[in-house]
């Protein structure tokens, strides 16, 4: 994935992920980072759902995939 193709960091408030998005970053490596928060690995797997301690960015694992 080129940059050009690469999406905002931390533009949304909520973000829907699947396993295979896993492990959990954020931001993450589909995001643009030169301009966002140090990058920090969210424990999802545990329980589901994670918010962001730097953007306050929720994060939730569907568990169906």
């Amino acid at each position: 994935m080129t940059n050009a193709a690469k999406k905002p960091a931390c533009a949304e408030r909520v973000y829907h992920i699947t396993k295979a998005d896993l492990p959990l970053s954020c931001p993450s490596n589909k995001m643009e980072i030169w301009d966002a928060h140090p990058k920090v690995y969210l424990p999802i797997e545990e329980t589901g759902e994670e918010a962001c301690p730097y953007c306050g960015a929720k994060y939730i694992l569907d568990k169906s995939s």
